[in-house]
């Protein structure tokens, strides 16, 4: 019997990780016990961060930068009567997050001090069943209510007034899309400070920018206090529930916003499972990239990784290596944009 990499790699995450570790701007966009971590009596009540247990990455503070990081879906259960969102103690989740973190969340550490929160977040299952309207609510509540509480803590008990980068990926980087749009826009003198906001993985749009004049989108490889997006497809791909109407995206391999064509020759490496060893390992030109202004997306005709299953996505996304495919090229724009802000600012 033929194993496919993908299940391959599903199975041995457990393994991987005991070696290892042992939405949208415009609308920026369970369990039962009664505690601070849980749904009390159909009213979201944000989780405890005072609480350490419920960072995934709570780091001591080395560097003169911060990232807060917000992890993407890894919660999916299609089961009778599961719950809407994600118990944060669940162990077969919680490692699923950790092999995530090492794939995206470990492209900051080389600059920065990697916050990460744990969050209930929606069951993709759901959430995928739902209309757009009816998914933004869902998204507005309970996850955002986590992601905001965990900012409040984070910024008045763990920043020490130091500039900071946002990053996410897919669901992560929707509740990324409300910290810019609410809570930036509630707290301008945090957003002073922000050196980038890499919301990568689901669709930031003409439209969410100009309802939103405090932000603006990168237009190179070092400006700051910008947002930095893309979605990876192959050539044909459609009815990506990710890419929205209006999506823009800059390339992230030559940092252009327009259709200059980037070859496999310019990726730094990306971070690609090999099957021999069992692990991952940087594999350099493993992916090129070319931006399709009309819909707003990244392609790349990649043959390091398969395009992911299923129609969610469409049936040529590579959704879920849009960090992977591009590896060394993010940790190298974001010691660029560090160093750009700290030029600027002397700090």
């Amino acid at each position: 019997m033929t194993i496919s990499k993908k299940k391959m790699i599903a199975a041995i995450r457990p393994l991987l990780l005991t070696m290892a570790f042992c939405g949208t701007i415009t609308v920026i966009y369970s369990c039962s016990s009664k505690d601070d971590d849980t749904v009390d009596g159909g009213t979201a009540k944000a989780i405890n961060y005072s609480d350490e247990s419920n960072w995934l990455k709570l780091p001591k503070v080395t560097k003169a930068v911060d990232c807060f990081y917000v992890y993407p879906t890894e919660y999916e259960d299609d089961s009778k009567g599961a719950p809407m969102f994600a118990d944060i103690k669940d162990m077969g989740t919680r490692l699923k997050i950790e092999n995530t973190y090492r794939l995206q969340g470990t492209a900051y550490e080389d600059c920065a001090n990697v916050f990460a929160p744990l969050y209930r977040q929606v069951n993709m299952h759901y959430l995928s069943t739902l209309p757009a309207t009816e998914r933004d609510a869902v998204l507005n509540s309970t996850p955002k209510t986590d992601v905001f509480a965990a900012l409040d803590y984070y910024f008045e008990n763990l920043n020490g007034g130091r500039p900071f980068i946002l990053a996410g990926h897919s669901q992560g980087s929707i509740m990324q899309g409300y910290v810019l749009g609410e809570y930036m826009k509630a707290h301008p003198d945090y957003l002073k400070r922000m050196i980038a906001a890499y919301v990568i993985g689901y669709s930031i749009t003409e439209e969410a920018l100009k309802d939103n004049p405090h932000l603006k989108f990168a237009e190179g490889a070092d400006d700051t206090g910008v947002i930095v997006s893309w979605n990876t497809e192959g050539p044909g791909n459609t009815n990506n529930i990710v890419v929205l109407p209006g999506a823009i995206s800059i390339n992230p391999l030559n940092w252009k916003r327009d259709e200059t064509y980037a070859s496999a020759e310019e990726n730094l490496g990306g971070l690609i499972f090999n099957e021999k060893i069992l692990d991952y390992e940087i594999v350099p030109h493993v992916a090129d990239a070319k931006i399709d202004l009309k819909r707003g997306v990244v392609i790349t005709t990649t043959k390091a990784v398969d395009p992911m299953p299923g129609k969610v996505f469409g049936t040529a996304s590579y959704h879920e290596d849009d960090y992977a495919l591009y590896y060394n090229n993010i940790k190298e724009n974001v010691a660029t944009r560090v160093a750009a802000y700290q030029k600027k600012y002397g700090k």
